[in-house]
């Protein structure tokens, strides 16, 4: 196992894990829920030998970062922009390529709107969009009641969610032998399983995306290519079409053979396209 996140820094009096990579032209990484940046773990060299510079972390509440005690501390899409604002100010970036993979999705796209001039081209695969999420599934476990979720034996929490990741892959037992033991460690155990409803599943909420729907089009300013797993169950290909149609110009990909964790299925196909608009964006 190996981390891209290998650097601690206070940010906004949080500690925010993050790591930079290679040398060039900035790009900052944005991963989704219920994960962490070790989900670009195969992605990442492509960029870094293609000549960029990477720049990734985990959001607050999230993997090796900090998992706050106090639940006024907003780990939502919302309150992860200004964690980004503070890395770059870190990171001393004044733009740079901006990649994000479903709630990372919905960050980036609300910093793009907020910062516009900081950001070179925005990447967003299997994001979250206007009122898509949570998941129906989600939904219905939400409806049911999370204190039964919270308060079950580790074991069964850790088989829920294992049957849970599993439904965001194509290649099943690809991520059963690899990385589903990594993602599950953060999310179980006695602070996994508490962190991951009170810093990531409460704050399943859409109005995080919808508010900013309206302005989906600015974004038609910027280069903006989305990528889209074709069997993705988490954000149905449906979501991908009105998300195109919602920013001119923007470009549209629909892997096949691909599930919600496009990474994990289709990672080389995802860096060709990558550094393929990269290059082109400038």
């Amino acid at each position: 196992m190996s981390h891209l996140v290998i650097d601690h820094a206070l940010i906004n009096s949080t500690r925010i894990a993050h790591g930079t990579h290679g040398a060039g032209i900035p790009v900052v990484l944005l991963h989704g829920t219920p994960s962490s940046s070790y989900i670009w773990r195969n992605v990442l060299p492509s960029l870094v030998n293609a000549g960029y510079k990477v720049h990734a972390f985990d959001l607050l509440g999230f993997g090796l970062s900090e998992r706050p005690w106090d639940p006024e501390i907003d780990t939502s899409v919302t309150g992860q922009v200004p964690i980004l604002d503070g890395l770059l100010d870190l990171w001393g970036l004044e733009d740079m390529h901006l990649i994000g993979h479903d709630i990372g999705g919905a960050v980036a796209k609300r910093f793009a709107l907020q910062s516009p001039q900081r950001v070179r081209s925005l990447t967003v695969i299997d994001p979250v969009s206007f009122d898509s999420w949570p998941s129906k599934r989600t939904q219905e476990q939400m409806q049911a009641g999370l204190e039964r979720l919270i308060k079950a034996p580790d074991a069964d929490h850790r088989a829920h969610f294992r049957d849970w990741l599993l439904s965001a892959v194509q290649n099943k037992r690809r991520m059963a032998d690899s990385s589903m033991d990594i993602y599950l460690d953060f999310i179980t155990g006695p602070i996994g399983q508490s962190s991951l409803f009170q810093h990531q599943v409460r704050h399943y909420k859409p109005h995080h995306t919808n508010d900013i729907a309206p302005r989906y089009s600015d974004l038609g300013a910027l280069p903006v290519q989305l990528i889209w797993g074709a069997e993705d169950t988490w954000q149905v290909i449906d979501w991908a079409h009105k998300l195109h149609s919602a920013i001119p110009g923007s470009e549209l990909h629909i892997l096949e053979d691909c599930g919600h964790f496009a990474m994990e299925d289709q990672p080389e196909r995802i860096s060709d396209l990558l550094v393929d608009f990269l290059n082109r964006a400038g």
